[in-house]
């Protein structure tokens, strides 16, 4: 079930291009959900990446694929555990960081706008779309870019070519274990 999610909204994050992606699926059963998250723990640990549940509603769940390295590194980026610390995240270990995002979720109907930290935006863009309230970017791809437009646009035109790859190559029958990429 998760495994065309993983493939569709994950490739730039099996590539190790990507920190983190987040998708949302249906689900029927949440045994059968907790099931697939499991096995695909098991399977891409070894790769370094990880899969958390942060929500469910209505049947549908929110799961976010993470290589913990990379968010790691994100979180200890300079203004980073500053910026988060001011929101209420009262530690840059990402573990502890990562629970506390989901409390922060469970507690919203939203998303709390600190999020794009956790997928590897930069942080002057997750500052610029707060502040703006989401209007006057630079331009809008996998985010909306305030800051160095130049480099988000080589970034995005980077995790559509990565998509597409990933999505030729697991429709010719490469697993995504083959196709991805250890830390």
């Amino acid at each position: 079930m998760l495994e065309k999610y993983l493939i569709e909204y994950c490739a730039p994050t099996l590539a190790s291009i990507k920190t983190a992606s987040l998708f949302s699926c249906p689900y029927e059963s949440e045994k059968n959900l907790m099931e697939q998250i499991l096995h695909w723990n098991n399977q891409l640990c070894i790769k370094g990446i990880s899969l958390i549940l942060l929500k469910k509603s209505n049947r549908s769940a929110l799961i976010y694929v993470f290589r913990i390295s990379s968010l790691q590194a994100d979180l200890k980026k300079s203004g980073t555990a500053r910026f988060l610390k001011r929101l209420g995240y009262f530690s840059d270990k990402a573990e502890i960081a990562i629970l506390d995002l989901k409390k922060r979720l469970l507690k919203s109907n939203g998303f709390p706008h600190e999020i794009g930290i956790f997928l590897g935006y930069p942080l002057g863009d997750v500052i610029g779309f707060i502040v703006n309230g989401g209007k006057n970017c630079k331009c809008c791809g996998c985010w909306k870019v305030y800051c160095n437009e130049a480099e988000a646009k080589k970034r995005f035109k980077k995790y559509k070519k990565c998509h597409d790859v990933y999505c030729r190559l697991w429709n010719k029958g490469r697993s995504i274990l083959q196709l991805t990429v250890a830390n």
